[in-house]
């Protein structure tokens, strides 16, 4: 399969074309110098070896390398620095595939949240204890990557946890099943829910040790109509970036009121 990637800064700025793309249900992330990356959402183990389902173009869509991020992947995200984000759903967290079974090695994702090098090697990984507040995580529900600070707020209990130089902070989110969220380190919004609140949009401050609430909207389109059921939502610092079949629109943090 032929595949077109586009780089949009926030207009079109470079296109790559890919021949003989093998990757379902991928995501695309940019890398310095051009180049793009490229990650299947599962990876199957064999004893001959698992998938590879990473794949770094270059800026003339030659593959440059290929590994293995894990399976069960639901988020990835890239940094100035080549780094590689990768949030994990439940499968990636306990296994399928052949991943975690009798024959097989520990899921990559058993942690739930890892970080990998620019060479596509593990680098950081969430803690897999419940020596902390927080708990460890079953399914990395919503990420966000600024800079080089991680945001996640994950099943089970929906806490917010901030990872900055290793270091894990949290706040109770009062738990709240978000799928997406937006912060500006002393505010946040979580974005999404269950059956009749996935467009629910929960805007509060950090406090100490949790999120005050400071108020509760739905996200709609600009003309008041219901987002799209298949309308993708991505959280990126303080933006929450809407994705339509025809159409993108972002929401900035500072759009929503501050108070009640």
């Amino acid at each position: 399969m032929t595949t077109r990637v586009t780089l949009h800064s926030p207009t079109p700025t470079n296109a790559i074309t890919i021949h003989d793309f093998p990757l379902a249900h991928p995501t695309v992330q940019p890398l310095p110098d051009g180049r793009v990356l490229a990650v299947g959402a599962r990876a199957r183990w064999r004893q001959d070896g698992p998938d590879r389902n990473a794949i770094i173009y270059s800026a003339d869509g030659a593959a440059l390398a290929a590994e293995t991020l894990g399976d069960g992947i639901e988020h990835v995200f890239t940094t100035g620095t080549g780094h590689v984000w990768v949030g994990y759903f439940d499968e990636g967290v306990y296994g399928n595939y052949g991943w975690g079974g009798p024959d097989g090695p520990a899921p990559i994702g058993s942690c739930g949240l890892a970080r990998f090098s620019p060479n596509l090697e593990v680098d950081w990984r969430f803690s897999s204890h419940v020596d902390y507040p927080w708990g460890a995580i079953s399914d990395c529900y919503a990420l966000n990557i600024d800079a080089d600070t991680a945001w996640t707020c994950y099943y089970t209990g929906f806490p917010i946890v901030r990872v900055h130089d290793g270091e894990l902070t949290g706040w109770d989110g009062d738990g709240t099943a978000a799928r997406a969220l937006i912060t500006d380190g002393s505010r946040i919004a979580l974005y999404g829910g269950y059956s009749a609140d996935r467009d629910r949009l929960i805007a509060g401050r950090l406090t100490d040790d949790e999120m005050r609430s400071t108020g509760e909207y739905r996200v709609v389109l600009p003309d008041g109509q219901e987002l799209p059921a298949d309308a993708r939502v991505i959280g990126r610092g303080p933006d929450l970036h809407i994705l339509t079949s025809a159409d993108w629109y972002r929401l900035d943090l500072s759009d929503i009121p501050a108070e009640p």
